[in-house]
């Protein structure tokens, strides 16, 4: 069992269960399954979680800024702005992946070459506690509008 206690005050904020090795190969398993099915998903589709996803952070930004004081003691007001620029990365991405992901013509002595973006799969990301929310969303937000999924 692992327990998430306030740095302020040392209370209980959650507690979870540690996962298994197996547990894991499972999860993966599932984002490689969803991913497969998520990459047919034209852009202009995946924009509309992800720009939905930007109107939550902007939603929950209170309540996000207080569980990151809680959690690691992260001050309020930078808990709001960090919520905040998570909702913009959401909305670039949203905005931009078409642009950003086309294909890209080059000239060469062939008939046509072109540079391709295509989904990678299942992708891992490792991130530090410091900004808990902006270190996973600038990766989640580029990664799941190029039609790959995060673990």
């Amino acid at each position: 069992m692992l327990i998430s206690r306030s740095p302020a005050d040392g209370r209980v904020i959650a507690e979870y269960e540690e996962t298994t090795p197996t547990r894991v190969a499972a999860d993966i398993e599932q984002a490689a399954s969803m991913q497969r099915d998520w990459e047919t998903v034209p852009i202009s589709e995946r924009s509309k979680p992800m720009m939905r996803l930007a109107e939550l952070l902007e939603e929950n930004r209170d309540d996000l800024a207080v569980l990151m004081a809680d959690e690691m003691g992260k001050p309020v007001a930078q808990g709001r702005g960090e919520a905040e620029k998570c909702a913009w990365v959401c909305r670039h991405y949203a905005e931009q992946a078409e642009r950003i992901l086309a294909d890209q013509d080059i000239a060469t002595e062939r008939t046509k070459s072109y540079v391709a973006f295509r989904p990678l799969g299942v992708v891992l990301a490792v991130m530090p506690w410091n900004f808990p929310l902006w270190q996973v969303y600038r990766f989640l937000a580029p990664a799941l509008m190029a039609g790959n999924a995060a673990f």
